[in-house]
């Protein structure tokens, strides 16, 4: 067989770890050829590929980024005029062309939506979940998750000492845009005292009565960590919550936005596991022709699901998530 590897979407810390896992599967065991294409489904458009062989997946393990490259070519979306373009025609005429018999396409939501419709085509497509937000449907984990919830938990817990020493309130923001994964693992991580997601809205005057609160205990600093996605009906979150603490408050509030940082980077060692795991699994559907599949992991266990069930669907936090409730226990607060 020959199978074709794309990554599409933005960056994230394993990627690499997960075309390893797919290409050294396919060519070692199974004695497949496998084709990288470069720069998402752009490189379908272009027919920009490589042949890979054990030497290029070789010392790719722990490197950052993605070595194919990416893009965010959404090749089914449609015109401002409401017509869709001939792109799904060309990319399905590529791939016969180029002798594929399946395609890997490794990325988050959008890539997942995207392989979904190329599947429909007739496309034998399997799709490997990429996403540091851990928003994707159909597995408990992302590879990239869990390395960005590193990044940011080392930050907080640097900001503890300024804070601190200070006496500030510190407002961290931190990726997530529907989904509030990385703020409440990292902000239960770093021993955060106020955490805030979208999922779960939040009162301005329950943070600033924790806060308050806290500086009549003698504590007059805290440590906020709140997604990207909070609605606060402002540009930034970050910035519009300082500034209403500080005004509130009267204690001096600094913010700080760890932004693409956490997605950069070399990737931890339970994302590098999980990647590979995930890309060995996915060459392992394509030997049993179960196509139209995304690949997940599920109570430890590799699980595939169909596309068609992952497509267009968010994973949020649930309201009742277990490590919500420990942190109430805990006394921190979570804005409502």
């Amino acid at each position: 067989m020959k199978i074709g590897i794309l990554s599409a979407g933005g960056d994230c810390p394993g990627i690499n770890a997960a075309i390893r896992g797919v290409g050294k599967t396919a060519l070692l065991h199974y004695g497949m050829e496998v084709v990288g294409i470069h720069n998402g489904f752009s490189g379908l458009l272009d027919r920009d590929v490589e042949l890979f062989t054990e030497r290029t997946l070789s010392g790719i393990l722990g490197r950052g980024g993605t070595i194919l490259g990416t893009s965010r070519e959404k090749p089914f979306k449609k015109s401002a005029d409401g017509y869709l373009s001939h792109k799904p025609q060309i990319i399905y005429q590529n791939y016969h062309e180029l002798g594929l018999d399946a395609l890997v396409c490794i990325g988050g939501n959008g890539t997942q939506k995207t392989a979904f419709k190329l599947a429909k085509m007739g496309l034998n497509v399997v799709g490997i979940p990429k996403t540091i937000d851990n928003d994707l449907y159909g597995t408990d984990f992302s590879f990239g998750f869990d390395t960005a919830v590193s990044v940011a938990t080392d930050a907080i817990d640097r900001l503890h000492s300024t804070a601190s020493s200070h006496k500030r309130v510190m407002v961290v923001e931190v990726m997530g845009h529907s989904a509030g994964w990385i703020a409440l693992y990292a902000g239960m991580a770093g021993a955060a005292d106020i955490i805030l997601l979208p999922e779960l809205g939040y009162n301005l005057d329950k943070v600033n009565d924790k806060v308050i609160e806290r500086a009549q205990r003698g504590k007059p600093y805290s440590i906020i960590v709140l997604a990207e996605g909070l609605r606060t009906g402002a540009e930034s979150p970050s910035d519009y919550l300082s500034h209403e603490i500080e005004e509130a408050t009267g204690l001096e509030t600094r913010r700080t936005v760890l932004g693409y940082i956490q997605r950069g980077g070399s990737p931890s060692p339970a994302d590098r596991n999980l990647a590979t795991r995930l890309g060995g699994h996915a060459t392992e559907l394509i030997v049993r022709g179960e196509f139209g599949r995304m690949v997940g992991q599920r109570n430890g266990h590799m699980v595939s699901v169909p596309l068609q069930e992952v497509a267009g669907r968010t994973r949020l936090v649930p309201v009742d998530d277990d490590l919500i409730r420990c942190g109430e226990k805990l006394g921190i607060s979570f804005g409502h």
